[in-house]
């Protein structure tokens, strides 16, 4: 069911992007990302306002009580979730033909969960490993040369596309290999229902280390939803062409957002 599932959303998916750009290796080439239509603007706004009112009576208190946890805590947290996120990394490097940046990912992963304790110290990095990057589905969509759709507003979840939204839909429905872990030489799966908690707890230990960030982000745009969706479409791009940005802040996008170019 959920194979029949993923092919109906993906060929509905493919569809509706058809007539957005398809042409992949051109928009790569481009430094900043092309004006992707907002198709849905009053669904997005109107659901962008619900998202704002979860943010204040939920994500942003959850965030404040977190950002009090000793140090420590929540930087083995983040380390932790990071780690994780290594296990959809890696076959994404495989899938846009990044080799040799999949090995040195699987070596991070191998050697934090090890000698990291299940990645709560980026031991890594200390190795002198090469900066991690995340990749995602939707990223390798795009590599693949699949145009971005519509601006799209996900309840919860926040900013994405018709493609990125494909892509995260992969991950749920598709039996990725970030539910296969090994541990203690035994086959460790975890659900969905794991998956969906290190995402939320990848959100809230966003929110918490930019709390004064989306502050003053909404308090100095004149357009709040026009400015978090520009900082989504740019550090969307920069990800797919694996570009680094001139001037950074965090995002939130399914808890994955990091280093939005601001100018």
């Amino acid at each position: 069911m959920n194979k029949y599932l993923l092919t109906s959303f993906l060929s509905l998916f493919l569809i509706l992007s058809a007539n957005a750009g398809t042409d992949g290796v051109n928009e790569l080439s481009k430094n900043k990302p092309k004006n992707i239509k907002d198709c849905f603007e009053t669904l997005n706004r109107g659901t962008f306002a619900l998202n704002q009112g979860l943010d204040k009576v939920i994500f942003k208190p959850v965030a404040k009580a977190y950002r009090s946890l000793p140090s420590p805590i929540r930087t083995g947290t983040n380390n932790a979730l990071v780690n994780l996120s290594s296990l959809v990394t890696i076959p994404n490097n495989i899938l846009q033909g990044e080799i040799k940046t999949a090995g040195v990912n699987t070596g991070r992963f191998i050697i934090n969960t090890t000698v990291g304790i299940f990645g709560l110290f980026d031991v890594a990095t200390k190795m002198g490993f090469s900066e991690y990057e995340k990749e995602d589905y939707g990223q390798t969509l795009a590599v693949w040369g699949v145009g971005p759709g519509c601006y799209l507003v996900l309840p919860v979840l926040g900013p994405s596309t018709l493609r990125d939204t494909a892509g995260s839909f992969i991950n749920v429905m598709g039996g990725d290999p970030y539910y296969n872990v090994s541990a203690h030489g035994n086959n460790e799966y975890l659900d969905k229902s794991d998956y969906m908690l290190t995402k939320t707890l990848t959100a809230v230990d966003f929110r918490a280390k930019n709390l004064e960030t989306f502050d003053n982000l909404e308090k100095n745009s004149l357009d709040f939803y026009a400015s978090v969706k520009s900082l989504y479409l740019q550090d969307r791009q920069r990800k797919i062409a694996n570009t680094k940005p001139s001037a950074t802040i965090e995002i939130l996008y399914e808890g994955d957002w990091e280093e939005i170019e601001t100018q």
